[in-house]
């Protein structure tokens, strides 16, 4: 009875602080979800020349041109089994920079005892996930290599010139209750892409189904 997570940190996932376990034990064994709350203190982009990139990534979901500070979010990790019979996360972000809000999708599933986060409304793009534990029990994502995926005949490694390397870090702060996030993409030409940072408070219901309206329109059998 273990999360995806939990599979694949292993032994590492004890070393999380028990709140992040909580946040990080979401799955279909567990039976609940977990939906944060909170503000961004600060969405911030790259120079001019990076603003057509993120308009396109935001046609389906997989990056936003927005920015802001103290601007209001959400995010919604619920477990669901996709149609091909795998255990799924959904990590859906939505931002209100303006009246109406932007999204960020994402799925992730186990593969080979790694975590897979497929990105997009149509989950165009395959990320593998390198996890680590810090010694203050914090979490940190960094994103690893990618692959396209289009239609039945359309797959092939995407372009890291053409893309951005994600930094994600997650702790609980014991102190003032509240989770706190920091992430930035990268470019190895471009250099900053986008970022954020801010605070929130979950909660954790009951669930063993996601919603509809979290799950991808197309579920992707290529990893």
């Amino acid at each position: 009875m273990t999360s995806i997570f939990e599979s694949a940190l292993g032994d590492d996932f004890a070393r999380l602080s028990p709140m992040m376990q909580k946040r990080f034990g979401v799955g279909l064994d567990s039976g609940y979800a977990c939906v944060g709350t909170g503000t961004m203190s600060r969405i911030r982009r790259g120079h001019w020349w990076v603003v057509p990139f993120l308009h396109i990534g935001k046609l389906r979901n997989i990056l936003i041109p927005d920015v802001g500070e103290d601007v209001p979010f959400t995010i919604e990790n619920f477990p669901y089994r996709d149609p091909l019979g795998r255990e799924t996360v959904t990590f859906v972000r939505e931002y209100r920079v303006r009246r109406k809000p932007s999204r960020f999708d994402a799925t992730m599933i186990l593969s080979n005892g790694r975590i897979l986060d497929y990105l997009g409304t149509h989950q165009h793009l395959a990320v593998d996930l390198d996890l680590r534990v810090e010694d203050d029990g914090s979490l940190r994502l960094t994103s690893n290599a990618q692959r396209f995926y289009e239609g039945r005949f359309i797959a092939f490694p995407f372009p890291m010139l053409f893309s951005g390397r994600a930094e994600l870090h997650e702790r609980f702060d014991d102190e003032a209750g509240v989770y706190r996030i920091k992430m930035e993409v990268r470019n190895r030409m471009f250099g900053f892409l986008f970022g954020y940072e801010g605070e929130f408070h979950c909660e954790f219901p009951e669930a063993s189904d996601a919603p509809e309206r979290l799950k991808p329109i197309r579920h992707e059998g290529r990893v």
